[in-house]
């Protein structure tokens, strides 16, 4: 015979426990997960002690998420977006796509803000709240300083609203909605977090690069997406053949931004003099020359555009030996 003792620490049991669910429709989508597994282990055949000490530690992590959640819900962001950039007139469009669609291919030349203002519009739509709004860069300078353009825009500090991971450094904090990261420290992630519950957007930038991870990634976002209804992904692109992408994501729609308009005058350095039979400059020299010629026409930057990493370096050696005024 049960005793009346018994039935009623169930009953403060079952009580509890749907107090847990509860609280599983306000906490992060990670710890949703995690409690609906723990909350299926509860064993009723348990000492009541035992069971009752098992679930105040599932309640305990719930509300202190919940609470997390509430907290990033009242921060007060300060969202504008900047005229002179193309991406800021395609705002609305932008948004509804996202708002109607899983999968959307952003289109978009260097220049169009692409980058800066895309993790902003998802956090006017509501992202970012029960899960990061992760937005993946190919190299670990570009997460950084894009880290910080964006933390300046919503004047905010990195650390808080926005930040930062990648090898070596972390600046995330309780109330990050907008990460910044390579492409690699998600792979990374993969491995204990395969549905990637920590995020409820991922922006995949620079897709067009199409590098061993980009494409890994990619390949996995796609067989993720049955499994993840509640995930949007947004993948940016050069104006470079976005059509694949689209058919990759089952004929995702493409939206494209055109790129920011300068004027533009062409000179041409040889690598060889004025007589042909002049000395074969080599690429260093060629570049340091074509450089010295346009400090003396006049101000402004340089953008020298090289084939790999070993030319990069042997062109900035060469560019610093010659000590060029007002030149970093």
């Amino acid at each position: 015979m049960v005793s009346s003792e018994r039935i009623m620490s169930h009953q403060a049991v079952q009580l509890r426990i749907e107090k847990c669910r509860q609280l599983l429709e306000n906490c992060t989508l990670h710890d949703r997960e995690w409690g609906c597994q723990q909350l299926n282990k509860v064993n009723l055949e348990l000492p009541a002690h035992q069971v009752g000490n098992f679930i105040s530690r599932i309640e305990s992590r719930l509300e202190q998420s919940a609470d997390g959640v509430a907290q990033r819900r009242q921060l007060q962001a300060i969202i504008t977006y900047p005229e002179d950039l193309p991406v800021s007139q395609k705002k609305q469009d932008i948004q509804q796509l996202i708002s109607q669609h899983q999968v959307v291919i952003v289109c978009g030349e260097t220049g169009s803000g692409k980058t800066t203002q895309l993790p902003k519009m998802c956090l006017e739509l509501g992202r970012g709240l029960r899960g990061l709004i992760g937005h993946t860069q190919p190299r670990r300078l570009a997460a950084s300083s894009v880290a910080h353009r964006i933390a300046e825009e919503l004047k905010v500090q990195v650390g808080s609203q926005v930040g930062y991971k990648m090898r070596f450094a972390d600046t995330l904090g309780p109330q990050t909605q907008i990460k910044l990261m390579t492409d690699g420290i998600l792979l990374a992630e993969i491995h204990h977090d395969p549905l990637l519950l920590y995020y409820d957007t991922l922006i995949i930038d620079e897709a067009h690069e199409r590098s061993l991870n980009i494409d890994f990634l990619l390949g996995y976002l796609r067989q993720l997406l049955p499994r993840r209804p509640d995930l949007k992904i947004i993948i940016t692109s050069a104006t470079i053949d976005p059509k694949s992408f689209s058919r990759h994501f089952h004929d995702a729609p493409v939206i494209e931004v055109s790129g920011r308009g300068f004027p533009v005058e062409t000179y041409y350095q040889p690598l060889h003099g004025d007589n042909d039979e002049d000395q074969l400059l080599d690429l260093q020299q060629g570049v340091a020359t074509a450089v010295q010629e346009l400090l003396q026409m006049d101000d402004g930057d340089v953008l020298v555009f090289l084939s790999g990493e070993r030319d990069i370096r042997d062109c900035a050696d060469t560019l610093q030996k010659l000590k060029l005024p007002n030149t970093e």
